[in-house]
């Protein structure tokens, strides 16, 4: 799945997670969904290479769950640079947001790939 796609698809994950759980997550517009979505991409782009590579040991140890924890912490990096239209109430928050994000693209992207 492209980029653009991608990020239209987490944009409406946002949406549905703030409706869902507003007390733990906030995002003010649709608008400020998708521009979450385009940062938290590129975040995930250039950044989190980096970070994965410096915790590679931790990941191995724990088999791999410490991946959901990077995971959220690119989502807590995104909400710290878009702070009062989108921020999560804590990194819990984040780390439900990055399981949920993680399990809808994985199915989504299973059935376009069919």
């Amino acid at each position: 799945m492209g980029f653009w796609k991608r990020a239209i698809l987490d944009s409406l994950i946002f949406i549905a997670i703030a409706g869902f759980f507003p007390n733990m997550f906030h995002v003010s517009s649709i608008w400020i969904a998708f521009v979450a979505a385009v940062v938290t991409g590129l975040l995930n782009r250039f950044v989190k290479p980096i970070i994965v590579l410096f915790s590679l040991p931790i990941t191995l140890m724990t088999f791999g769950l410490f991946y959901i924890c990077i995971n959220a912490f690119m989502l807590q990096l995104a909400s710290w640079a878009l702070t009062p239209n989108f921020y999560f109430s804590n990194f819990g928050g984040a780390i439900i947001t990055a399981v949920i994000i993680s399990i809808v693209n994985m199915i989504v992207s299973d059935y376009f790939a069919k």
